[in-house]
């Protein structure tokens, strides 16, 4: 397949108490980022860096719809992800 590679993942903090679901091209960069406090304000604030949740996609497209579905569920099912 010649398509590129997409990640939808969800980050929680120390306490597992806030979620954040976001879409990359480049996993590993982003969450460095994120530990750096760089690019996100609500990642910042809330100190999330546990990577707990990811998925795989070939197009944008994909990833994004998935990331909507997610961010469209409760907190409840989104825990049953990890």
């Amino acid at each position: 397949m010649n398509g590129h590679n997409y990640y939808v993942y969800i980050l929680t903090n120390e306490n597992n108490t806030v979620l954040y679901t976001g879409v990359t091209r480049d996993l590993i960069r982003r969450l460095d980022e994120h530990k750096k406090g760089v690019g996100s304000r609500f990642t910042k604030k809330y100190n999330l860096h546990k990577l707990v949740y990811f998925e795989h996609f070939y197009r944008i497209e994909t990833a994004i719809d998935r990331e909507k579905q997610i961010k469209a569920g409760s907190k409840a099912k989104k825990s049953c992800l990890d």
